[in-house]
């Protein structure tokens, strides 16, 4: 049992310290961006479910590779927040308020959101790539899936749950959210699995950069936990 402790002390404590103290002091007002980002996911899936909003959300914030490349780029940004169709909505909602909340708190709200459309984007991107691939070469997807939606919001929250591990030292579950996107593709071969790991890599290639930049300037970027102001720093 001490074993247990130990270990979820030093692979979730330094996370735990850097969300508990704004949290327990401010409350939602240290998240106001992941406030207005539950609210709006909730808005967008309200909409989207009755005839008079559902081609508007679409228009507006659904993706697909079969869009032209300007356009999908105009819808990205809102697609973070439209949540899947054909899934239970309180799944995503639930999603957005912790990862979300942990990275605002701990990250900053423009470098949470700067993240969040990374992730995204490389999903998007890669269904492109994908497709023009083809399903007969590695990485390739078939040509059905141009008429996809894109992930959606569980990109930008599974790119921001294995930034948040691999920047406080929170390695296993970085790892188990990796795994955990890797068995769903295996099981699961889809478009919305394979964003997944699209996203994983778009932000693993950003905690390499951070690695690198951080090494030379002689300090390890897992060292201590970020103090960011809550604009954003």
């Amino acid at each position: 049992m001490r074993v247990l402790a130990r270990w979820v002390r030093a692979e979730w404590g330094p996370l735990y310290v850097a969300v508990r103290g704004p949290l327990r002091e401010r409350r939602l007002r240290a998240v106001p961006l992941t406030v207005g980002a539950v609210c709006l996911t909730g808005v967008l899936h309200f909409a989207q479910h009755r005839p008079w909003g559902h081609d508007a959300v679409q228009h507006l914030g659904a993706v697909r590779a079969a869009d032209p490349l300007g356009v999908a780029l105009l819808r990205t940004p809102l697609s973070l927040f439209v949540p899947a169709l054909d899934l239970p909505c309180w799944g995503a909602l639930a999603q957005i308020l912790c990862v979300f909340g942990m990275a605002e708190i701990c990250l900053g709200r423009w470098r949470t959101l700067a993240l969040a459309y990374t992730a995204t984007l490389a999903g998007t991107l890669y269904a492109r790539i994908g497709i023009a691939l083809g399903p007969l070469r590695p990485l390739g997807l078939p040509a059905t899936d141009a008429r996809v939606v894109d992930a959606g919001p569980s990109a930008a929250v599974v790119g921001l749950a294995v930034y948040l591990g691999w920047r406080y030292g929170a390695y296993v579950t970085a790892g188990a959210v990796v795994a955990a996107m890797a068995i769903e593709v295996a099981l699961r071969e889809n478009l919305a699995g394979k964003e997944h790991l699209a996203a994983i890599a778009g932000v693993a290639a950003l905690c390499a950069l951070s690695a690198v930049r951080h090494r030379v300037r002689g300090a390890w970027p897992g060292a201590a936990p970020v103090t960011s102001d809550p604009g954003g720093g």
